[in-house]
């Protein structure tokens, strides 16, 4: 039995997915010359009017919005507020067809569906008109009360309530402060300036603590998780020691259970540590978060980084790797180091500016977003893994875990496709693993290989994948791809 997961890692547009051959760009479609996302900021900040009503902003009916739905007159909503994305239309990297299935209409789900994580306001900062007019009998809203200062109040939540025995509840001691949480998330912590936000990833939701804490704490946290009782305990110092009455004053979004996609991307300044060469284009970034934060990014999950270029917002998805394929890891889920393998592209927007960073400077670092999950791997035995160029990255954590940490996967195998031999990521380590552990086995694809170039050549096809994918009869595979959007297409409709 072969099972090929619908789920996809990293984000379908993020820029670590590769081009496929005959195009330029990591975009979806082929766009015109002179229609990067750096010609859009470029044009944008020229002083022409892209709105039509010359600086002036309008409230704008659903019935003068629905007007605006042809490719020359092309309004969205989105969250509120509605632009003209008439001039866009060009350098939009998902193409006209995409854009237009939201003209004349409020766009905000289908923007989140694929583009949740980039910052439109300031993407589409000239092209705003104004508001969305709000019916009368829509304005008023319930005013909730906050809940009390001296205890966690039962969730706010889209689903039923919680048994009592599953509400958040906390500790007092003499010196320490404790948090516990009847779950087993994914749990992500930020203290900074006695201001505490915890947020614990539930599948697709997400319960969060938001304090303005009572008293002073040393910004250190420790967060400890037993996953056989199902709890998560975090632990923050007092710096005095007298017991508090309350955790402190609730903030927003404090005690909530909502859907993750319904919250905002919160992001950290992170310190870049140290940048080390993979090959001739790729390098793998060390990032640390601040002393109070503490964000493990579970395998199969992607995290965004933010910076300010030309006076806008730009924002990537990348998955981290650990900092070895090979050696064992000396790092715990408290470590606050992040490293991500990421190639620059001398035509690219984030990357070149990332690669310019010097040790010491600054990148702005989402919590972990992404909705792969590994409990299909639990009673795997085999496990086939097909990546192209960067798409290697989130296959780089799966390795590690499979050959480390699981007791049921008895065999890894890892065809890896790539232009050049050049292009081949962490291959030394690869072939030290392949070499130690009979458990994983990896076999490269070249498509533009060299004469002496003894392996595999071409790209991805029927005869390929048939002798690639060795099922035993009776054993559970499983089967992931990731790589360009042609490229994993191509290869699930090959296996299916």
């Amino acid at each position: 039995m072969l099972n090929i997961p619908t789920q996809s890692f990293p984000a379908p547009s993020s820029q670590q997915r590769v081009a496929p051959a005959g195009q330029s760009g990591r975009n979806k479609v082929a766009l015109k010359p002179g229609h990067s996302l750096m010609d859009w900021i470029r044009f944008s900040k020229s002083g022409k009017d892209l709105t039509g009503l010359r600086g002036r902003l309008i409230d704008v009916t659903q019935e003068e919005l629905q007007k605006h739905n042809r490719r020359d007159d092309c309004w969205t909503c989105i969250r509120g507020m509605v632009y003209n994305v008439t001039p866009y239309m060009d350098y939009h990297p998902g193409g006209e067809e995409e854009l237009m299935k939201a003209a004349g209409i409020d766009g905000t789900d289908l923007f989140d569906q694929v583009h949740r994580w980039v910052n439109y306001e300031s993407m589409l900062k000239e092209c705003l008109v104004g508001r969305m007019a709000v019916k009368p009998t829509t304005a008023v809203k319930a005013i909730i009360p906050p809940p009390p200062l001296t205890s966690l109040a039962p969730p706010v939540s889209v689903a039923p309530p919680a048994d009592k025995d599953s509400r958040p509840r906390y500790e007092r001691q003499t010196r320490d402060r404790l948090i516990k949480i009847p779950s087993s998330g994914c749990t992500i912590v930020d203290l900074e300036a006695g201001i505490l936000r915890l947020e614990v990833l539930l599948g697709k939701m997400s319960y969060m603590i938001h304090l303005r804490l009572a008293e002073e704490v040393d910004e250190s946290v420790a967060v400890h998780t037993a996953f056989s009782v199902g709890k998560i305990q975090v632990t923050i110092r007092k710096q005095g020691k007298r017991k508090w009455t309350s955790l402190g004053q609730p903030l927003e979004f404090h005690n909530t259970f909502l859907r993750k996609k319904d919250r905002a991307l919160h992001y950290r300044d992170c310190v870049l540590v140290s940048k080390t060469e993979v090959n001739h284009n790729t390098y793998v970034f060390r990032l640390q978060f601040p002393r109070g934060t503490v964000r493990h990014v579970p395998v199969g999950k992607h995290v965004y980084l933010k910076a300010l270029i030309q006076d806008t917002e730009v924002v990537r998805p990348y998955t981290p790797v650990d900092e070895s394929l090979v050696a064992a890891s000396q790092h715990s889920s408290q470590e606050s180091d992040l490293y991500l393998m990421i190639k620059v592209y001398p035509d690219g927007v984030l990357t070149p500016h990332l690669s310019n960073l010097h040790i010491g400077d600054h990148i702005s670092v989402s919590g972990p977003e992404g909705t792969f999950s590994l409990r299909p791997l639990r009673e795997v035995a085999y496990l086939y893994l097909l990546a192209a160029g960067t798409g290697f990255t989130p296959m780089a954590r799966l390795i590690r875990l499979a050959v480390q940490d699981s007791d049921t996967i008895r065999k890894t195998k890892l065809l890896f496709f790539n232009r050049r031999e050049e292009d081949i990521l962490w291959r030394c380590q690869l072939d030290e693993l392949a070499a130690n552990n009979e458990r994983f086995q990896v076999e490269y694809v070249l498509s533009e290989p060299c004469e002496s170039w003894t392996g595999r050549k071409g790209r991805v096809d029927e005869s390929m994948l048939k002798d690639f994918l060795n099922r035993p009869d009776g054993s559970k595979c499983y089967m992931c791809v990731c790589g360009p959007t042609a490229f994993t297409e191509l290869t699930i409709g090959y296996v299916l």
